[in-house]
């Protein structure tokens, strides 16, 4: 949260050309408090799981928030019961007439498919386009990620040798835009996808930039220049025994599957894994509420009181 100072207090200037956060008494005084909505259309097929993982993350700030999970009306889930879906879950034409301070979009297990054979994809193309009005903030994961730079800056997707899984080292491109505030020059996060997208690309885009990416998993954090659009191309959620979980299940598939890199100890499967990448999770999405959702959200949205709500 922002240090509250009086207004043209020398000290100010200086503590914002180092990027510490600041609010002048004046401004602070006038902020009216209510708790953030946040739209989460969770497109990964346990999604059970990923509410945890999201919830968590969320949950770990000093600002109330409210949940409200989504589902494609054009697909149903097979990996979720029915009743879960109609007890916890909304769809589009629920929704739609609302606003929210924020929206996540997770991954999807569509990636080797080319986005218009989704059959949800004209679907979340509509609210995508939907949430350029309606919504203040948005994050997207993995496939969502790739949804949203081929939607909004036309920058496609390529699938790759093999799968890339595993814990892949990072570096940040400039620590001093909000999101990577206090993250390490070094840190470490998961990936698990079989396909990607160019760094020149990104990097060549005049609406995005690059913030952090891996020299072996590619481009990792991208923000449009606007910060209206977070991606996050690998998945900081991702609990410790993921992608073990998500190994064992392909082994059982019988697919041709690597050992995640850098995951097991001594690479080897049967020991269990250590979450290596946790306190930087939990930076990213405090950063993502609170720089980008709680300070730049309007007060003055009105609200339909049908959410799952959690305090702190």
């Amino acid at each position: 949260m922002p240090i509250n100072i009086p207004k043209n207090l020398p000290a100010g200037e200086i503590l914002r050309e180092e990027k510490i956060f600041v609010m002048e008494e004046d401004r602070a005084q006038t902020q009216q408090i209510r708790p953030l909505n946040i739209l989460v259309l969770n497109l990964m097929p346990e999604k059970e799981k990923t509410e945890l993982q999201l919830l968590r993350l969320m949950g770990n700030t000093p600002l109330q928030t409210n949940v409200t999970f989504l589902n494609t009306a054009t697909y149903s889930s097979k990996n979720v019961s029915k009743s879960h879906l109609d007890s916890f879950y909304k769809t589009f034409d629920e929704i739609k007439h609302r606003r929210f301070d924020g929206m996540i979009i997770t991954g999807a297990p569509v990636e080797r498919m080319e986005f218009e054979e989704v059959n949800y994809w004209e679907e979340i193309v509509g609210i995508m386009d939907w949430a350029k009005v309606n919504v203040t903030s948005c994050m997207y994961i993995c496939w969502g990620a790739q949804a949203a730079l081929y939607h909004h800056f036309g920058i496609g997707k390529f699938e790759l040798p093999k799968k890339c899984s595993g814990i892949y080292s990072h570096v940040i491109t400039d620590l001093t835009v909000d999101l990577v505030r206090g993250f390490s020059d070094e840190y470490v996060a998961p990936h698990s996808r079989h396909t990607s997208v160019s760094i020149e690309d990104v990097c060549n885009h005049s609406d995005l930039r690059l913030l952090s990416y891996s020299d072996e998993a590619g481009p990792f954090i991208i923000q449009s220049k606007d910060t209206r659009h977070i991606m996050i191309t690998g998945h900081l959620e991702y609990d410790a025994t993921t992608l073990a979980d998500e190994y064992s299940r392909d082994v059982a598939k019988g697919e041709p599957v690597d050992i995640p890199v850098n995951y097991f100890p001594e690479n080897d499967p049967s020991k269990t894994p250590k979450n290596t990448w946790r306190a930087h999770s939990h930076l990213l999405f405090y950063n993502w509420l609170n720089y980008y959702v709680y300070q730049e959200t309007p007060y003055e949205w009105h609200y339909v009181e049908d959410t799952i709500e959690f305090h702190i």
